[in-house]
């Protein structure tokens, strides 16, 4: 539903401003910013055409109404910082596609935590169990040389391609593949040792 903003003064804006711009002038007064009654004229007359760029944007309409009245709520908030009253259309469509920006942003986020399922709860002996496994495989991985342990940190923990690996550690991709097949080796010696 659209904001319903004040009634414009019975003049034309631009008129009341010019008349307001004059009579600052000759006090010597000049006030920055837009008035209200401009920047609510400008919202009424491009109302339709700020909710189709929302609309353009976003993708429902309740949204898009949203989006249009908080840019009004803002512009109007900050009207003293629209010098040039003839930009204050510029100024809600600049704010218009921010808001709607925001609004993907969110939306998105929103998708991306709530796809993904929630665990089951492990038991008690299966976390023991987990546990045990963890400390079994950490203090295998301690028993391994040097760059046999970096690759296959780098390659299976943090997910790693071969060829990112070769170019963070600085050696061949030969390298990574003959240090990752012997870690891996060694890690099933020394596993099978602790079963």
């Amino acid at each position: 539903m659209p904001v319903i903003a004040p009634m414009p003064a019975t003049r034309p804006a631009r008129v009341q401003a010019q008349r307001e711009g004059a009579d600052a002038a000759m006090t010597g007064t000049m006030t920055a910013g837009t008035t209200v009654d401009h920047l609510t004229e400008t919202y009424r007359a491009h109302y339709r055409s700020l909710l189709g760029l929302a609309a353009l944007l976003l993708d429902d309409t309740a949204s898009c109404e949203d989006v249009v009245q908080e840019a009004f709520i803002r512009v109007h908030s900050a009207r003293n910082r629209v010098r040039d009253p003839e930009k204050t259309l510029a100024y809600l469509r600049q704010t218009v596609v921010n808001l709607s920006r925001s609004a993907l942003r969110r939306r998105i986020l929103g998708l991306k935590l709530l796809s993904k399922p929630m665990p089951d709860m492990a038991s008690a002996e299966e976390g023991a169990y987990d546990q045990l496994e963890r400390d079994a495989l950490i203090k295998a991985m301690r028993g391994l040389q040097r760059r046999q342990r970096e690759v296959l940190v780098l390659r299976y923990f943090a997910d790693m391609t071969e060829a990112q690996v070769a170019e963070t550690l600085g050696i061949s991709l030969g390298s990574v593949k003959a240090y990752g097949s012997r870690g891996i080796a060694a890690l099933r010696v020394a596993m099978e040792a602790n079963a």
